[in-house]
């Protein structure tokens, strides 16, 4: 799968799931793309480094979400 169109159908994806959840595990994104966690990787770590996802960790759990959504980000851009 090329980079463009994993970006797209991640986009598309998690728009539709906004209302209900703003992070997602890993293993979620490996499943929209439709590719097992180690195929992934490479294209999700892209996406973080461009900015069309953000990585989110509480320490203990590692979370992607859209840059500026969810009830985190409100509360980290409040100040």
């Amino acid at each position: 799968m090329e980079y463009d169109e994993a970006k797209e159908k991640i986009k598309v994806e998690l728009t539709k799931k906004l209302k209900t959840k703003s992070k997602f595990y890993f293993n979620d994104l490996a499943k929209i793309l439709g590719m097992k966690p180690r195929e992934a990787k490479k294209l999700i770590n892209q996406m973080v480094l461009d900015g069309v996802l953000e990585y989110w960790s509480s320490g203990s759990t590692s979370m992607y979400g859209m840059p500026g959504t969810g009830k985190q980000s409100s509360a980290e851009h409040e100040d």
